[in-house]
């Protein structure tokens, strides 16, 4: 069956990122608040992913030999496009939430980013989009790997991992909302400002969100495993893991906590895991 190269792909989403981020970046610099792209990073996940099944379908009922119709092609790749969107307009619409509620203040850190890099802002502020962009097309690559596999029933070994996967990202979406849903009822409670939120989820992990969030991609990468080079796929949760435990995600949000929550949450350091949840301890 003829399908288009990796490659292909790979160039289309690169296209349609540079052309988001750059758009972005006007919007943002005309708003004065760079905290947008984050907005953006998540929900542009939906067209890229959208991007991948109309190429494909579109090739393969094209294909001269062993072509099938557009609409059968279409329908086979739905499910990861499903999921793909829901999570990608979820995560979408809590930004555009908290950005909202704080806009025209920015986020602390783009508002640092603003104060460290002076009159030099705009060009590598435009660059840190483009790359943002360019992770978005990483990011992507177990939905462009399994988009590449031929149309098949769901049994024996593709069945599985379609199963698998689709209970991880299913655990992972719900949980994460439900977090998100704990944190933000206990941060409109005015008799609970400046306490640590151990409620919950929270009460198990320091960042359950992030755990969760983290396991959303584990499932995509267990559904591109069956396919042609689906190892490949695991690289997205690798990456997401290093960046949540080790780069943007938990280092930045425990130094703001410890500077807005003090000994508080430092006792909180102590009983609880960082990421995978676990028994909270005692001091």
């Amino acid at each position: 069956m003829n399908l288009p190269t990796p490659l292909t792909l790979i160039l289309l989403g690169l296209a349609f990122v540079v052309a988001e981020m750059v758009l972005t970046f006007q919007v943002a610099r005309r708003l004065r608040n760079f905290g947008i792209v984050d907005i953006v990073w998540s929900a542009g996940f939906t067209p890229l992913v959208l991007l991948y099944l109309l190429a494909t379908a579109w090739h393969q009922s094209s294909a001269p030999a062993g072509g099938i119709e557009f609409r059968e092609a279409l329908i086979s790749r739905l499910p990861l496009t499903l999921m793909v969107t829901l999570w990608s307009l979820r995560l979408g619409l809590h930004l555009l939430i908290r950005v909202r509620a704080h806009h025209p203040v920015e986020d602390v850190r783009y508002a640092q980013l603003r104060k460290e890099w002076g009159a030099q802002t705009d060009q590598k502020m435009l660059g840190f989009f483009l790359l943002q962009g360019g992770l978005q097309v990483v990011l992507s690559t177990p939905w462009l790997i399994s988009s590449l596999r031929p149309p098949t029933e769901l049994s024996g070994w593709v069945g599985g991992c379609f199963w698998i996967g689709l209970l991880l990202w299913a655990v992972g979406i719900l949980g994460e909302s439900l977090a998100d849903h704990q944190l933000a009822r206990f941060r409109a409670d005015p008799a609970r400002r400046g306490q640590v939120c151990q409620e919950g989820f929270w009460r198990y992990s320091r960042h359950p969100n992030y755990f969760c969030e983290w396991l959303v991609w584990v499932g995509y990468g267990v559904f591109a495993w069956a396919s042609p080079w689906g190892w490949l796929g695991l690289v997205a949760p690798a990456l997401m893991y290093h960046f949540l435990v080790n780069v943007t995600g938990i280092p930045m949000t425990e130094t703001l906590s410890v500077k807005s929550k003090g000994e508080a949450y430092r006792r909180y350091q102590q009983t609880t895991n960082a990421f995978f949840p676990g028994p909270p301890g005692q001091l």
